[in-house]
């Protein structure tokens, strides 16, 4: 019993087979895609949806050529990107991804598209698939032969089937905004009273069903399940307990997740999300997360090459390591650098900044720089967590770290044990999103009694 996982990532595509007893991993592919093309406007971010499903076909086909095909193929995906497609089922537009920027132009009255919107509907915000789509109605820019929206993972997933209409679970749809959480359906009239067409909205699903069978590539005939999110994706794919376990994701971006069987009404920085039938998920996003470390690593680097020097590509990362744990052994933690890591603003508030304090004589070094910027990204985190845990009642019992932001970090990993409290765990597998499209997908296809059975086969480092 096998089952392949596909994530379609916003720099790349990531393929996994895993043996579906074991968890062993068989195989995988990563590929850079470079699907980025130039939009309309300079705040566009589009990519190539034609570039992004031939080379996963391509890649996937590879895959099961030299080690065998899967039972079930599972897909997830980059979330809150929309693209449009026409009766066909084949795109007329490319995809705007999650960082496309439309939502913070203004509209007339000086108020932007994003807060327009999330004054007369309800969730929005700047690269949420509904607030692009609001920008494009309101400014015509949506092709005449558009007949439905869908995400990047759902289109991939349509066209692996020669699907015509795209098909959404909940967790994907959710990620536009607009979106009644606890009926699991779009807020179709009050989108329509804000001047928003409502007609090309996709078919929802209750779950993450199998929506037809592939037809081309040597994969036919193999069940294709419904995209998961990549938040949820990761998080099925991360944790052996939905219920008990909070999931730090530290990547470009960062997140932590803890899962819940509660609906309940968020607001500000705390999202919930579907997952599931009969969970949900309550995440706190970071806009920069990991990106302010490698924007460290970028300071640093431009020092060297000033003075003449130029560092191997992962070197300054194994230095700034060793002057940050130098330092806390001279100084501690507390006397280090604080740093607010906001750089890029947040999902309320896109202009918010970032901040540095606590800088005097005896500190004024590059070890407490990198420990105040890595405390900084975990403790922005931790505040989100705090909030779910006065939201729920509850306390997790236990911490699992996923991404490379974490994984390549063994400070980090440390910093956070102290923070939350708690061991952390790391998944074996590297791709967490696409091993839980895998896992969830041997489910979908009846092919495995349940989500928490095939999680038990999980791996830790």
């Amino acid at each position: 019993m096998r089952a392949m996982g596909i994530d379609i990532g916003t720099t790349t595509i990531s393929i996994i087979l895993l043996e579906g007893k074991s968890g062993e991993l068989l195989g995988s592919r990563t590929i850079p895609h470079q699907a980025f093309i130039e939009g309309m406007h300079s705040f566009n971010r589009v990519q190539n949806p034609e570039k992004l499903y031939r080379l996963t076909m391509e890649g996937a086909s590879e895959l099961a050529a030299k080690y065998g095909k899967p039972d079930s193929i599972g897909f997830t995906g980059q979330m809150h990107g929309v693209l449009y497609v026409n009766k066909e089922g084949k795109a007329v537009t490319p995809l705007y991804t999650w960082q496309d920027e439309s939502g913070n132009e203004k509209m007339d009255g000086g108020s932007t598209y994003a807060e327009v919107l999330r004054k007369k509907v309800g969730t929005a915000a700047t690269g949420y698939g509904m607030t692009t789509h609001f920008f494009l109605c309101h400014n015509n820019e949506i092709p005449e032969d558009a007949a439905w929206m869908t995400t990047i993972s759902d289109y991939i997933a349509m066209r692996f089937c020669n699907r015509r209409r795209p098909i959404l679970a909940g967790d994907m749809a959710a990620s536009w905004g607009c979106f009644d959480l606890e009926n699991r359906e779009f807020l179709k009239e009050k989108l329509e009273a804000a001047g928003v067409r409502t007609d090309c909205l996709p078919e929802l699903c209750k779950g993450h069903e199998i929506i037809g069978k592939s037809v081309a590539g040597g994969l036919e005939g193999i069940p294709v399940m419904v995209s998961l999110g990549d938040n949820q994706a990761s998080f099925i794919g991360s944790v052996r307990n939905l219920r008990d376990t909070v999931l730090l994701n530290i990547g470009t971006g960062s997140q932590v997740s803890y899962g819940t069987g509660t609906f309940y009404g968020t607001e500000g920085y705390i999202e919930l999300r579907p997952c599931t039938k009969d969970s949900y998920i309550l995440a706190g996003s970071s806009l920069c997360g990991g990106r302010a470390y490698a924007m460290l690593e970028q300071f640093y680097r431009q020092i060297s090459e000033m003075s003449g020097k130029n560092p191997a590509e992962n070197s300054l990362y194994e230095i700034m390591e060793k002057q940050a744990r130098a330092y806390m052994e001279k100084a501690g933690l507390d006397s280090a650098w604080k740093i607010r890591t906001t750089f890029s603003g947040t999902r309320t508030d896109p202009t918010e900044r970032g901040s540095i304090s606590n800088i005097g004589i005896e500190n004024f070094t590059p070890g407490s720089m990198t420990v105040g910027m890595l405390w900084g990204i975990l403790k922005e985190l931790y505040g989100m967590y705090q909030e779910m845990c006065r939201m729920t009642g509850d306390k997790a019992i236990n911490l699992v770290g996923s991404g490379n932001g974490i994984r390549r970090n063994s400070l980090m990993q440390e910093l956070a044990e102290k923070m939350f409290g708690m061991k952390l765990s790391i998944p074996k597998c590297q791709e967490e999103a696409a091993f839980g499209a895998a896992l969830h997908s041997l489910v979908s296809a009846g092919l495995a009694e349940s989500l928490q059975q095939v999680q038990s086969i999980i791996q830790y480092i």
